[in-house]
């Protein structure tokens, strides 16, 4: 048994409450749950240990939601973050399926907007979208669902487009190589590649494009 000596509110944490046992620091709560304390009261070890665990979980939720809060997660990444912070793996398992009934998380969900952002801001391959999805710890399954009616052409095309406006005062040999070694960085296919660029080189000055032709057959 412990006698509650002083309740006190953290300084940096307003939200967070001390608690002292017999005259030293035993550990804080949510501001919410130290209301339901008062100096003087006495506590038992078994409730001391629901206290802790209780907490423990809060903790936990609330360091998740501002995880999330920048964007969405997947499973991993959230499990990840958690053992980070040294959250026990009992309370990891109890918030992820919190986090999944509240459809909090979803890795195919997490999947698709991962698709999406990069196809607005940096499209890349079928193969280079496969690993950097697979590194965030979704399944295939998951990740070949959403990939099922990607157009990695389109993607290409995209990103080949937006780096036009830098190369077009070259010719069409280093025009070329420019956009076609940027494409194999972003891991699209050698095939691709030359398709893509045709169909740029094309689109910026048709006159031009047979020289373009003439440069892939020589190869």
């Amino acid at each position: 048994m412990s006698k509650i000596t002083a309740l006190v509110v953290q300084k940096r944490n307003k939200d967070r409450v001390n608690v002292y046992l017999d005259g030293k620091f035993g550990f804080s709560l949510t501001m919410l749950e130290a209301f339901k304390l008062k100096k003087g009261q006495t506590i038992s070890d078994q409730d001391l240990i629901r206290l802790k665990v209780q907490d423990e979980k809060e903790v936990a939720h609330e360091r998740v939601l501002k995880f999330l809060s920048y964007r969405p997660r997947s499973v991993a990444e959230v499990r990840r973050k958690l053992s980070e912070k040294r959250i026990s793996e009992a309370i990891i398992d109890e918030e992820i399926d919190r986090l999944m009934q509240a459809q909090l998380i979803d890795d195919r969900a997490f999947a698709s907007y991962w698709l999406e952002n990069r196809n607005q801001f940096g499209p890349r391959s079928t193969r280079a979208l496969r690993f950097e999805l697979r590194k965030k710890g979704v399944a295939d399954a998951d990740i070949s669902s959403v990939l099922e009616n990607f157009d990695e052409i389109e993607a290409a095309y995209e990103a080949a487009k937006r780096q036009l406006r830098r190369f077009t005062r070259l010719d069409a040999r280093t025009f070329q190589k420019k956009i076609g070694d940027f494409l194999v960085r972003r891991g699209f296919s050698y095939s691709i590649a030359k398709d893509v660029i045709k169909r740029l080189w094309a689109e910026h000055d048709s006159n031009l494009n047979d020289a373009l032709n003439a440069d892939w057959e020589e190869e």
